[in-house]
């Protein structure tokens, strides 16, 4: 049997990690036919087929899922132990990270400072979303870390805590004197899928407040700017706020939700890729700025 290059045994896991030879190509910086011609390389030097044709894409036959089984821990290792040997000095790849616009606002920019400055070979992809649609993709396989609204229950995640912040009912200086919600107000937040918007809910409950009607907009800069000029109220972060209620742009009309919005950054659990555990690891340490 000709042997396998550790090239051959990346791509197959990666395959099977991410479920289609177009994500693999992408994320191996390579072309889908290059991803194809390994394969079928592979398959010729074991004499087995690793993959069958189901529907439009390719699955893993037994044998497949079975080689990818005892491969992926011998993989894990080896690249865990080269890179511990450089202490991760000579780590390279692209990395997925997903975030709110919190984190985004406040301990994700020391993050990539710290990625770039102590392992200059690490690319990261950055997309800032929603909690609901960052989960999707981390569990799909599309993301690789990602820092969300909590807390977050999943047998498919490992998460750690990264800090909480406080929320604020927050209004137009002129909707304050106006009278504030002695009059039905539009009430904006964050689209249903959000924590906040649960947060926004209770409250309007729990005072016996009927909204004139309720906005959703899925950009809390964007929901300031909306508060600003309009006469509606919303609940939002403390900190994305701060400078506007310090400057006397906005004013709180409500008192401050009792519960606070927690912060994790999360990964998958059967995630074995040594530089996204060292990652994670980081991530793990940070703090939101509350």
């Amino acid at each position: 049997m000709r042997r396998l290059a550790l090239y051959h045994l990346e791509t197959l896991l990666w395959i099977a990690r991410l479920g289609t030879f177009r994500a693999a190509a992408e994320r191996l910086n390579t072309t889908q036919p290059a991803i194809s011609a390994r394969v079928r390389e592979m398959e010729e030097r074991l004499g087995v087929a690793l993959f069958r044709k189901e529907g439009r894409g390719m699955v893993l036959t037994a044998r497949g899922r079975e080689l990818v089984r005892d491969c992926e821990p011998l993989w894990a290792g080896f690249e865990r132990a080269l890179l511990r040997a450089s202490d991760f000095a000579g780590a390279t790849g692209i990395v997925r990270v997903g975030s709110g616009e919190i984190a985004a606002a406040t301990c994700l920019p020391g993050f990539v400072h710290a990625v770039e400055q102590e392992l200059p070979g690490v690319a990261l992809e950055i997309e800032i979303d929603l909690t609901a649609r960052m989960l999707q993709q981390l569990q799909a396989g599309t993301s690789d870390l990602v820092f969300l609204a909590g807390p977050v229950a999943s047998p498919g995640l490992v998460t750690a805590p990264i800090g909480s912040v406080g929320l604020v009912w927050a209004a137009s200086p002129a909707t304050a004197r106006a009278g504030g919600f002695a009059r039905p107000l539009p009430v904006w937040s964050l689209p249903a899928n959000s924590p906040i918007h649960g947060v926004m809910r209770e409250t309007l409950a729990e005072r016996g407040i009927a909204p004139r009607a309720i906005g959703t907009c899925n950009n809390v800069r964007m929901l300031v700017e909306i508060l600003i000029g309009g006469e509606g109220a919303a609940v939002l972060p403390e900190p994305m706020v701060r400078g506007e209620l310090a400057a006397g742009t906005l004013v709180e009309v409500l008192p401050r939700p009792k519960r606070k919005l927690r912060f994790e950054a999360a990964i998958r659990a059967r995630e074995q890729d040594p530089l996204i555990l060292e990652l994670f690891r980081r991530a793990s340490a940070l703090r939101i700025a509350s």
